[in-house]
Parts: C-alpha cells; structure tokens; sequence
C-alpha cells in the first residue's frame, strides 16, 4: 500500500486570473454612474482621492449587496490531491463554476490516490486497511468482469473483435466505471476549477460547512492566498467565515443529534417506498404545461391563436426539423428567444442514485437538487446501489457484497472510536445511496435528457433519464415527443453523422427507437 495524501499533500495553483480583480469591481461600479463613459481600473487608484473613493465604493456596493461587480473577474484553479467528497459536497454544490475533473470512467485509480485525514493509532490503522481492502476490490472487480463486459462489447461490435488489440481499452474503461463503485469517496482527484471573484468570497464566507469543513478550509485559504498573490488588495473583500453552528443546518442537526438510527432508517425506508421502484419519480410539474408554451410562443411571436394554433406552435417549438436549435452541441439555445420559452416549464423529482452518479449528474448546474447532509441519513448500516455489471455476474457480486459490508462496518468503528464525521465519511463507497428532491425547467432537463439518453451516458443517470422522460411523457406527450438521445434529434434535423460520439459510437440505430426501447446492459 502506497503512502496515502494527506491535507498537505494538496496542490493549488491559480493557472490563470482577470489582473486587478478589486479595481475592475470598482471601475465597473463606477461606470454605472459614469456619464464620461467607461472608468478602467488604473482611472480608480490613479490618485490619493481615488484611492479613497475606490476603498468607499468597493464596501458600500459590498455592504448593500451590490454584487455583479465581483463577477467580471474570474480565476482558474489548478486543483490536486482533493477528495471526491470535497469535491461533491462544496465545489460542486451550487451552479456558478465551472469544472474539467479526472474521470473515474475513464482512467484508472492508482494506489495511494486517497487522502489521509489526522487520525492516530486504532484508527489509522483501521483507515489505512479499509482503504487497501477497497484498493484490492477494484483491481480484482475489474479483473472479474473483463469477460462478461467483453463478450457484451463484441457482440454488440462484431467487426471490432478482429482488432481487439485496438479495442480492448474501451472495454477496460467499462470495467473501471464498474468496478469504481466500491473506491471510498476519499479517492483524490485532479481538476480545473474557475469561479468568479464573488463566488471565492462565498467560498471563504461557507468554508466551514458540514461534510468535509478541514479540507475545504485548507482548499479554500490556499485558494485566496493564490489571489491575494497578484492582487493583495483582494484582502480588503474577504469575510468573516461563518461559524458552523451559526447555520441552519448545524441547528437542525445539533437539536435531533438524539435521534435514533431506527429513525433514520424509517426515513430512509419511506423515502425509497415513495419512488414505488423508479430511480426517479415526478411528484410536481407546471400544470397546463403543453398549453402555456403554446401561449408563450404566440406571445413571442406576436401571432394569433387563430394564426397559430397549439399543435403548430408546438411543433414549432419542440420539433428538431422546426427548430434545429434543440440538436445544437453547442447549446445555443441558451440565447435563442424562442428556446428560452423553455424556462416556463418545470418539473421536481425524487430520486435516489449513488454518490458517483450524483457526482456526474451534479453536473447539469441548471437542475438543481436538495442533496442531503449526510450525517442526517447516514444509519449506520450498509445502504447503497449495485450497478447493472455486478448484479448480472456472480463471482463480482459476491466480492461486491463483502466490500461493502466491509466499508460500512469500517466507518461505524471510527464513529465508534470518536472519530469525527468527515473523517470517518471518506470511508463511505462510492455506491453510497444519495436520495435527494431534483428540480429544473424545460430548458435544462432538455440539455439533460439529451445529453443523458444516449447509451454512452453514465448507467444510472441514463436509467434515471428514461424515468423521467417516461413519465413526462405520459402527461405531456406532445412535449416528451422529440425528448430522445442527440442521435435522433442530429436524424429529425438532418445534421449528420447522426451520432455526434465518433469512436465513442454504441453500436445501435438509438435514432429508430421510441423512448420506451431505450434499454442498456452495462455497455
């Protein structure tokens, strides 16, 4: 067992920054007022008298809640060595960044790539081994099911088991997306990481938050050191942290620490009876949906309902030969008059899918979820989702069941041994069950389910995608006609290759099915 990453360990590195984020927050305030037009930065700090007008204009926007001015200056962030826990409770939180994370998908995890929280004696040692077992399971699961995902692969790609040579790394990437499910969520990873001025200074307000708050201050202090490198007026803008127990959360928590783990497991066994066998259950939407984008699009357009009726508007809106807009990779919809319409429709979902999934779902930042702090749901006992490759073979489901008992029975013995929540947390397997409450408007869920319906899309996500299309289209049939994979929208807009994916292609006709033939095996 190599040696594990400790806080230390961790690298940030600003790679690339707006020059002068204080003063452009300043000049850009000014120039609201400006009737000279545009003040730059040097024009703020090019006397004494400006500088102390630029110190006054920069606290009182900040006091008043002034605050788009912090949103012109952006900084990257070379992220390393941080944990996919971090990652998943603070970084990706919240929608205003923007992240390229090494893929547990695609490139295998090495030894050594966790991160080791301070703990002594008993507990270090039961750390340690908990992460070597885990270690050890994913190189033996994915030994495992080299076979049966191969024989998947080239039976669905016949001609290419000629060129297994060529091939075979697209089957051991399936093996690793399989097999990371039992990795603990403090595997390390490595990541780009850019956010505005004002979303750093949040950073820096939350830093203490529930979940990983050791980590995320170490994280969060480096990350403004780095700004306060090239810019030490940025100091003048950092906050006071707010104490963890100043928050909601911490309230909520600290007045039922007394509840019972039966009780989290009555919680936990109502959540999951509510989804009546769905990984994801619409329990809201926008009533009269079909009809009030009809009505927008008139209003938009100016028309009629005499000179465009509901059926025309639709099929204006939402059909891809109309609007080749909705087969766009790049999204331009976003700034389409029309597409915006979109945002007048909403749908909310309950869903519950594993910590790795969510971690990739989190992603689509215009649906937004309630993800759970999980000292609230954490019961104690094993409670986690198999994947489809596991469950279909034997030999990997038997190792799967011991490495999860084993994860779980490790992170009750830290809890047991006094060890804090975050640190003994790390220990929990990738497979953690997230149950969460999803909420998005139409224009988001259609990037999503685009995106998510193709059979190259992450297997959860892509079963929880065909749930929720399923069932909006059971309400709103005209508008889940055309909610399918890229594939066909590329085919109804006459773009081609139909499949956008290149190599990446999964070997079927998708742009021939209806949505109720998307069906996918772990390939």
């Amino acid at each position: 067992m190599e040696t594990l990453r400790t806080f230390q360990d961790i690298e940030v590195k600003l790679v690339g920054a707006i020059a002068q984020p204080y003063e452009v927050a300043v000049a850009s305030a000014r120039t609201c007022y400006s009737g000279k037009g545009i003040v730059y930065p040097a024009d703020v700090s090019s006397n004494e008298k400006m500088v102390a007008l630029r110190d006054k204009i920069a606290s009182s926007t900040m006091d008043a809640g002034h605050l788009t001015t912090r949103q012109h200056a952006h900084f990257v962030f070379a992220l390393s060595g941080v944990s996919r826990q971090f990652i998943w409770s603070f970084l990706h939180s919240h929608p205003f960044y923007n992240s390229e994370q090494v893929s547990q998908r695609y490139v295998k995890v090495k030894p050594g790539n966790f991160l080791m929280p301070p703990l002594e004696g008993r507990a270090q040692q039961i750390y340690s081994e908990t992460i070597a077992a885990q270690t050890e399971d994913y190189e033996n699961l994915i030994k495992i099911l080299k076979r049966p995902i191969s024989e998947e692969y080239y039976d669905r790609f016949k001609s290419r088991k000629k060129y297994a040579d060529k091939w075979d790394p697209s089957v051991d990437k399936r093996c690793f997306e399989v097999a990371r499910y039992v990795l603990g969520v403090g595997t390390t990873a490595y990541l780009y990481h850019t956010v505005s001025a004002l979303t750093l200074l949040r950073y820096a307000k939350l830093c203490d938050l529930f979940e990983t708050p050791d980590e995320q201050k170490y994280v969060v202090r480096k990350m403004l050191d780095c700004v306060k490198a090239i810019d030490p007026l940025f100091e003048k803008e950092i906050p006071e942290t707010l104490p963890l127990e100043k928050t909601v959360e911490f309230e909520v928590l600290t007045k039922f620490k007394d509840r019972s783990l039966p009780q989290k497991e009555a919680f936990i066994r109502e959540f999951d009876e509510q989804l009546n066998g769905k990984t994801s259950k619409l329990i809201n939407y926008t009533h009269g949906a079909e009809e009030l984008l009809a009505s927008a699009t008139r209003t938009s357009l100016g028309r009629l309902s005499s000179e465009l009726t509901d059926e025309q508007a639709l099929q204006l809106l939402l059909d891809p030969k109309n609007n080749p807009i909705l087969a766009d990779t790049l999204n331009s919809g976003t700034v389409d008059k029309l597409s915006q319409l979109f945002h007048h429709v909403h749908f909310t979902f309950q869903k519950k899918i594993s910590h790795t999934a969510d971690s990739q779902d989190q992603r689509h930042r215009a649906v937004l979820a309630s993800r759970p702090v999980l000292i609230g749901h954490y019961s104690g006992k094993p409670d986690y989702i198999t994947p489809y490759g596991i469950e279909h073979c034997p030999e990997a489901l038997e190792l799967y069941t011991r490495s999860m008992e084993r994860s779980f029975k490790a992170v009750n013995q830290l809890l047991d041994l006094g060890v804090k929540e975050e640190f003994a947390y790390y220990l929990l397997p990738n497979s953690l069950s997230i149950r969460m409450i999803s909420t998005g408007d139409l224009q988001g869920y259609q990037h999503k389910w685009k995106m998510r319906s193709c059979y190259n899309a992450q297997e959860e996500i892509f079963r929880a995608t065909i749930d929720e299309i399923t069932q909006v289209r059971e309400l709103f049939p005209r508008i889940a006609q055309h909610l399918k994979a890229p594939c066909y929208l590329r085919q109804r807009a006459g773009i081609t290759p139909y499949c956008p994916e290149g190599d990446r292609y999964c070997g079927l006709p998708v742009w021939k099915y209806e949505i109720d033939q998307y069906q996918r095996k772990s390939v």
